[in-house]
């Protein structure tokens, strides 16, 4: 595909895709862990109450965001002097070694705290390179059909949320299958093995792409400093980008990662039904968010963006209020959230993407996704548990969300200041 044509070719298609996929593989690694959280809870960090296990095992979720900024930093500094196309091909390597030694780990029973220590010290690899990998493959989609980018982003993010709903459906079949006293001990296992054989067959099939189009062509122009750079020019654009990831960062730590423990935790939903409801509703969000990419061609993404965000703010304390009193059924509960939450991951990224030039976009959407995925996505499981053990609210994770929304729809009117480097070509 030309820089000019309204069209993608067969082998742009395959490109887009490839990216797609070790999004999806990486972030169903990621995600794993927030959906067995319970069960790993007991088998490394088992302690006589079962709150406090979930709180360990989601502070060890949290561990692994809060490497992706550093991950983002130095991963994105390569992809902007040397390349995009070796930097996610080695981060989904490395990182699905990580999970498959995750899924080999001893239990507590059998080494102790080193079980414990060896769990967070691979958790922490596994977000260092998560924090190049999606924002490299935002970066390399985005330069390889610029006239469709906000359609190429929603397929990427379509993708990648359908790694969650992969990461759900063998939750539920580990659960359906197996007998349930040895999915402490097993069952997780069986998924994180499985996550890391997958991503390095990602890592075959990511080996045929190339370099991108336009950085192919910008490459003499590289930056040898690219986040000094950033942080000289264009500050205002890492938080501007901060900001518009807050409601999708939110909704994503409390929907993928949270929403399943406690459901089968906190509020003694059955965990088989709790799974299949939360795989419902991220299928339905993975539709939504390629369609709201598509229209995102015709309409432009900060007005998407700003109604997910409405959405998320308006609907936040229903839906919570809702599975507490149980009142309606779970499942359209959890539909009903997936699209709400489409709407606002189906545009968020080309307009991060469209916030930085070429020769930084890499570090400046590696660095504003990061820190804001780590600030509203990362932590969200864990202040949200605590919250609700601390003031004995069910409905606490509603504020949050709440919270994060709002700061999105501020952070929506600063697009036009700060972007026009991606869809000012259109």
């Amino acid at each position: 595909m030309t820089a000019n044509s309204d069209r993608i070719t067969p082998a742009g298609w395959k490109i887009v895709l490839l990216a797609s996929l070790g999004g999806t593989l990486e972030f169903y690694d990621f995600v794993i862990f927030g959906v067995f959280a319970r069960d790993i809870g007991q088998a490394v960090f088992p302690t006589t109450d079962p709150i406090v296990s979930l709180l360990l095992a989601f502070a060890t979720f949290t561990v692994g965001y809060l490497a992706r900024p550093i991950g983002g930093v130095v991963l994105s500094h390569y992809g902007d002097r040397y390349g995009r196309r070796s930097v996610f091909l080695w981060s989904v390597f490395v990182m699905s070694a990580s999970t498959l030694g995750m899924g080999l780990v001893p239990a507590y029973a059998q080494i102790g705290v080193a079980a414990s220590l060896l769990m967070v010290s691979l958790r922490l690899i596994q977000g260092f390179c998560l924090g190049g990998e999606l924002p490299g493959a935002l970066t390399y989609v985005v330069e390889t059909a610029p006239r469709i980018a906000p359609f190429v982003c929603g397929v990427v993010f379509a993708c990648v949320t359908m790694g969650v709903a992969v990461a759900t459906g063998v939750s539920l079949s580990v659960r359906t299958y197996m007998d349930p006293a040895m999915v402490p001990a097993y069952g997780w296992r069986i998924a994180f093995i499985l996550g890391g054989l997958g991503g390095i067959l990602s890592f075959v099939l990511r080996r045929s792409l190339e370099e991108s189009p336009e950085f192919a062509r910008m490459k003499s122009l590289a930056v040898r400093q690219p986040f000094r750079e950033l942080l000289r020019t264009n500050l205002p654009h890492v938080a501007t980008g901060c900001a518009l990831l807050g409601g999708i960062g939110c909704f994503n730590g409390l929907f993928f990662s949270h929403l399943s423990a406690y459901l089968s935790t906190v509020l003694k939903y059955d965990p088989r039904q709790a799974v299949l409801a939360q795989t419902v509703g991220v299928i339905v969000m993975a539709t939504t968010t390629l369609l709201t990419g598509w229209i995102g061609d015709r309409v432009h993404p900060k007005y998407l963006l700003r109604a997910g965000a409405a959405v998320l703010l308006i609907a936040a304390y229903p839906f919570y209020a809702a599975v507490t009193s149980r009142e309606v059924g779970l499942t359209m509960l959890c539909s009903l959230a997936g699209l709400a939450g489409g709407l606002s991951a189906g545009c968020f990224a080309v307009l991060l993407t469209d916030l930085f030039p070429t020769r930084i976009r890499f570090t400046g959407v590696a660095l504003a996704f990061n820190i804001s995925f780590t600030l509203f996505s990362g932590t969200a499981p864990l202040i949200a548990t605590s919250l609700i053990e601390r003031t004995g609210n069910n409905r606490a994770p509603a504020y949050m969300m709440m919270a994060s929304a709002a700061i999105a729809l501020i952070g929506s009117l600063w697009v036009d200041r700060f972007g026009g480097n991606v869809l000012a070509r259109r």
